[in-house]
């Protein structure tokens, strides 16, 4: 940097021999054209001017294009959640009619059935919840088979499942160890929302969005916990799906504990069918 001295001082500086003023040192503005700047000035702006090396530009042009890849991305992601959330409660307000509309209906024709003097028989249930309530002593093979394929390996472990001839049969086998029964709407959406747990690469992760849904059931057209529950509730065509994607849901101990676990339900114990008294127990293992 070039300096500059101030001029010489005028004769209002004392001249005496013992005041000899300093001269005053100030740096250069350097404001004016580059052709009048030192040499050694010169040198500096053009090693700072040169150019930037080919790999830092390819680097910085990578993180260029990745950043707006990824804005680009978190846009679209964005947008397909919005819509996503559109789809849900669009199906949930179409279920919950349906719903409403069943129980009308069927309310209808027991009014109707009772005004004519009949017996109204409604259908039979087509859903069951299996609840374990004892653990693995003095337990035959046969019944720890069936167990284990109804993946009931724990005590106080819940699954639902389809109600048909062989169903049936293995759970007249299995009865001295399970409370089960007709679950009802509002319970089978209490256990999804309450204790459902998705099964992805034999592991248990909990369902915090419709995302997970959607990547494991898509296929099936099951996108959201809704599309679950009702295939659940109405044991629709893709009930088999729905249920292995869903955790054995894991329930606590009934809130003022059991009554006998040793005499079944209609000796005025505990296990056995419940029928629609089951969710009442499943109510209190939440």
């Amino acid at each position: 940097m070039r300096w500059l001295t101030y001029p010489k001082p005028n004769s209002s500086y004392p001249t005496s021999p013992a005041y000899s003023p300093s001269p005053s040192i100030r740096p250069c503005s350097c404001q004016g054209a580059k052709d009048s700047w030192p040499s050694h000035i010169a040198r500096m702006v053009k090693a700072a001017e040169r150019k930037v090396p080919d790999t830092i530009q390819k680097v910085r042009s990578r993180i260029a294009q990745a950043d707006t890849q990824r804005a680009a991305e978190r846009t679209a992601l964005r947008g397909h959640h919005k819509a996503a959330r559109e789809v849900a409660l669009a199906k949930a307000i179409k279920y919950t009619d349906e719903y409403i509309n069943a129980e009308l209906e069927e309310a209808h024709k027991k009014a109707q059935a009772k005004h004519e003097q009949n017996v109204w028989v409604p259908a039979e249930a087509k859903v069951a919840l299996v609840i374990r309530i004892k653990g693995i002593n003095k337990m035959a093979p046969k019944p720890k088979k069936i167990l284990q394929l109804f993946r009931l390996r724990q005590i106080f472990n819940a699954v639902l499942i389809k109600l048909n001839k062989a169903t049936m049969n293995m759970l007249r086998v299995i009865e001295p160890f399970v409370a089960y029964g007709f679950p009802s709407r509002h319970t089978i959406s209490k256990l999804v929302y309450k204790r459902g747990f998705a099964k992805v690469n034999h592991q248990r992760l909990p369902i915090t969005s419709n995302d997970l849904v959607e990547q494991q059931l898509g296929k099936v057209g099951v996108t959201c916990v809704e599309d679950i529950v009702h295939e659940l509730v109405t044991c629709g065509p893709h009930f088999k799906e729905a249920s292995r994607f869903l955790w054995p849901f894991k329930l606590n101990a009934p809130r003022k504990g059991f009554v006998a676990k040793r005499h079944s339900f209609i000796e005025g114990g505990d296990w056995g069918n419940r029928e629609d008294k089951i969710n009442d127990l499943a109510t209190r293992m939440l």
